[in-house]
């Protein structure tokens, strides 16, 4: 299972990409907000328990500071991937792609591209992937439509 947080239900449109994706490949998951600075209490409960609910990757999406990746990744053993994204409080969402990226050494924040959930997703699927056959033969069927895509594409253009 997948924990997919946000600090925000406004970072919801960005983060439904992760939510389509992982339900594409069937993986389960948990949707939830917690706020780095709005529910600290949430946000220490939900880091330091969900493993203990089975859940084997966050995707944690932030905007503006975005502490939120981050500060999970302090508390959970779990590998946690980070989603910057541009809010309207943001920098050109800059503030949130330096905040998720640049982690000290020791709390380590696999970081996606800004507003990059579908992404986010995948590399969740491929982390899962590394331990389950099922979901690492969707990755590699997945892999191959996007193939065959663009080669359609690559036909299409070339006539």
């Amino acid at each position: 299972m997948v924990g997919i947080i946000m600090g925000s239900d406004s970072d919801l449109p960005i983060m439904q990409e992760a939510i389509d994706i992982l339900e594409s490949f069937d993986i389960k998951i948990e949707v939830d907000i917690v706020s780095a600075h709005r529910t600290p209490e949430k946000l220490v409960e939900y880091s330091k328990n969900a493993h203990k609910r089975g859940i084997k990757v966050i995707i944690a999406g932030a905007g503006g500071a975005a502490h939120l990746p981050g500060m999970v990744a302090s508390m959970s053993p779990l590998p946690i991937i980070g989603v910057p994204i541009k809010s309207r409080n943001s920098i050109d969402g800059w503030d949130s792609v330096l905040s998720i990226l640049q982690m000290p050494g020791g709390v380590p924040v696999a970081t996606v591209a800004l507003d990059g959930a579908k992404n986010a997703g995948i590399l969740a699927a491929q982390i899962i992937g590394a331990s389950d056959e099922l979901i690492l033969n969707k990755i590699i069927a997945y892999k191959e439509e996007l193939k065959l895509k663009v080669n359609q594409a690559s036909e299409r253009v070339r006539k």
